[in-house]
C-alpha cells in the first residue's frame, strides 16, 4: 500500500513539474522576488482544498471524473473530458519541448531532434511492461532526481532565505495572475485527476481507504509544493543579485548562474527528469478521460497513447517556442480547476452512490471556497493580462 501511496502522489506531483513548472517558478520570481513565496504559500492551501475533494469523491465511488460528471448531468462528463484533454495536450506540446531543450543542452543535438527522441523514449516506455508498475517506479526515480538536483543549486544561489520565508507570510506585492498560472499549473487541468485515477484504476475505492487516499493527495502536494520552494530559493538567490533571467528560458539562467558549466548541465538533467514524467502523466491521465467512451478504446491503450504523444511531438517540431503556451496552459487550467471540483462537490451531495458517505464538512467548505476564490482569481487574472498588453 505504501508504494502505491507514493506512485500515485509521485504521479500527480512529477505531473505537475515539468517544464511549465520551471519556466512560471522563474518567471514569476523575477517580478515578485521574495514575495513569490506567498504565492506558493497560498498556491498549497487552495491545492489541498482542491486534491482531498476531488480524490475522494472519485475514489469513494469508484468512478473516473467524467463519469461522475455524466452521472450528474448527461453529456456533463464528455465537456470536462474535452477541457482537461485540451489542457494536457497544450501541456504536453511545452513538455514534448523542453524535452527537446534539454537533450540540446546535454548533447548538443537540435531541439526538435531532441523533442523526437524523448517522444520515442516515452512511447517506449509505455510499450515495455505494465502500465501502472511503470509509473510508480518512473515518476519516484525522476521526481527523486529533480529534488536532489535543485537543492544543489539552491546552495550554490545563496538566497536571502530569511528574507524569503518572511514574505512567505507577509508579501510586498501580491500577483493575480501569478496566483492563478501557479494553481492552475500544479494543480489545475489533469494534473488533480492523475493520482486519483492511478489509485481506482489500482482498485483503491471505497470508504475503507479514506485515510489512505487523503494522505495520498497530501503527499503529492507537499513533494510539488517543496519543489516549487526550493526552485523559487534558487531563482530569488539569483535575481536579488540583479541578475535578469533570459525571457525565453528563465529557469536556465538560473541553474546557469548558480553553477557555471555544470550547473546549465544539471538544469538539463532536471529539464529532462521534469518534462518526460509530465510527457507520461499528461498522456496516461488525457488517456483515462476517453477509456470510458469505448470498450475498444481500452483495449488499445497503448496506441492511442502513442498517438497522443505523436501528435504532440509533430505540433512541437512545426510550431517552435513553448514559453507563452505553457504560461497559457496554466492559465487555461486555472479555468478548469473551479469548473471540475465544483462538479466533483455537487456530485457528493446529489449522487446516491456519494451522497450516503459522511463528507466532512470542512473539506467540503475548503473545496468551496477553492472554487470561489480560484474562479474569481481567474476572471481577474485574464483582465489583467489583457490590461498589459
Amino acid at each position: 500500500m505504501t508504494g502505491l501511496s507514493l506512485g500515485a502522489a509521485f504521479l500527480m506531483a512529477n505531473s505537475s513539474i515539468g517544464p511549465g513548472f520551471l519556466t512560471q517558478t522563474s518567471f514569476y520570481t523575477e517580478q515578485l522576488l521574495t514575495s513569490f513565496g506567498f504565492v506558493i504559500l497560498l498556491s498549497i492551501l487552495l491545492d489541498f482544498g482542491a486534491q482531498v475533494n476531488i480524490w475522494r469523491c472519485i475514489t469513494l465511488s469508484g468512478m473516473r471524473a467524467q463519469e461522475i460528471a455524466n452521472a450528474l448531468m448527461p453529456g456533463l462528463g464528455h465537456l470536462l473530458s474535452l477541457l482537461v484533454v485540451l489542457g494536457g495536450f497544450a501541456f504536453n506540446i511545452g513538455n514534448i519541448a523542453g524535452c527537446g531543450l534539454a537533450l540540446n543542452i546535454l548533447t548538443g543535438i537540435s531541439f526538435v531532434q531532441g523533442a523526437i527522441l524523448s517522444g520515442l523514449i516515452a512511447i517506449l516506455i509505455f510499450w515495455i511492461q505494465e502500465i501502472g508498475k511503470m509509473l510508480d517506479m518512473v515518476t519516484k526515480y525522476l521526481g527523486i532526481i529533480k529534488i536532489g538536483l535543485t537543492l544543489i543549486i539552491v546552495y550554490a544561489a545563496h538566497p536571502p532565505i530569511l528574507q524569503a520565508v518572511h514574505h512567505t507570510f507577509i508579501p510586498e506585492k501580491i500577483s493575480l495572475l501569478a496566483i492563478v498560472t501557479i494553481v492552475g499549473g500544479t494543480v489545475g487541468g489533469y494534473i488533480t485527476f492523475s493520482g486519483a485515477h492511478r489509485l481506482i484504476d489500482a482498485g483503491i475505492t471505497g470508504p475503507d481507504q479514506m485515510k489512505f487516499v487523503t494522505k495520498s493527495a497530501g503527499t503529492g502536494i507537499l513533494i510539488s509544493s517543496f519543489m516549487r520552494f526550493i526552485l523559487f530559493l534558487a531563482a530569488v538567490g539569483i535575481v536579488s543579485k540583479g541578475i535578469h533571467l533570459n525571457k525565453d528560458n528563465p529557469a536556465a539562467t538560473v541553474f546557469e548562474t548558480a553553477g557555471g558549466r555544470w550547473g546549465l548541465f544539471i538544469f538539463g538533467i532536471v529539464l529532462w527528469s521534469a518534462a518526460i514524467s509530465s510527457v507520461i502523466g499528461a498522456s496516461y491521465t488525457s488517456f483515462s478521460f476517453i477509456k470510458h467512451l469505448k470498450s475498444s478504446i481500452v483495449k488499445n491503450e497503448k496506441t492511442i497513447i502513442t498517438l497522443f504523444i505523436v501528435l504532440s511531438t509533430l505540433i512541437f517540431a512545426m510550431v517552435g517556442k513553448p514559453k507563452e503556451l505553457l504560461l497559457l496552459a496554466g492559465l487555461l487550467n486555472g479555468f478548469i480547476l473551479p469548473f471540475a471540483l465544483a462538479i466533483m462537490l455537487i456530485a457528493s451531495r446529489k449522487l446516491p452512490l456519494l451522497k450516503q458517505f459522511k463528507y466532512p464538512l470542512w473539506i467540503e467548505l475548503s473545496g468551496w471556497a477553492v472554487v470561489l476564490l480560484m474562479g474569481s482569481m481567474s476572471v481577474f487574472a485574464v483582465i489583467e493580462k489583457l490590461a498589459n498588453k
